[in-house]
């Protein structure tokens, strides 16, 4: 079995997410693969790739589902990717720092269905809140926590 890694839901991670991935990977030696359906400028690392797939809805998430393994940790903001990350025995978290679990997944999914349904009748429903330093801070928590409990089972 190889060792746990973390894959990126790239196309609408944030930036400073990214850069906190790059850090991570160079200083926990992770290997991180950033997966997206454009080409993406990564730092010259033994520990960091792109992985750019063809255009399409889900092609990215499908291949995410396809590669990813128990222990690894997938960074995204899709509710159904990370449930299907979670099927797998993978760990999921959003760019906010916020863990998807098995507890708290199908409640998760609910309302991000009742969410589309709102803004499918027309009612807007706003969008997401700005990043702001608090959810870097998380991110990076959370981001921790995973690599120090990678560290201790391997």
């Amino acid at each position: 079995m190889s060792a746990p890694q973390i894959w990126v839901d790239a196309d609408a991670c944030p930036v400073p997410v990214k850069e906190i991935l790059f850090r991570a990977a160079e200083r926990a030696q992770v290997q991180v693969t950033l997966v997206a359906n454009q080409a993406l400028r990564t730092p010259p690392s033994r520990f960091v790739r792109s992985l750019q797939v063809a255009g399409g809805f889900d092609v990215a998430d499908n291949e995410i589902v396809a590669r990813v393994a128990i222990g690894d940790l997938v960074v995204t903001q899709d509710i159904p990717l990370a449930a299907q990350v979670l099927d797998k025995g993978a760990q999921a978290v959003n760019p906010r720092g916020v863990p998807y679990t098995a507890d708290t997944i199908a409640q998760q999914l609910t309302m991000r269905n009742f969410m589309d349904e709102l803004r499918g009748a027309g009612i807007d429903t706003g969008g997401p809140a700005a990043f702001h330093p608090r959810d870097r801070q998380a991110f990076a928590n959370q981001l921790d926590i995973w690599l120090n409990r990678r560290s201790r089972s391997g």
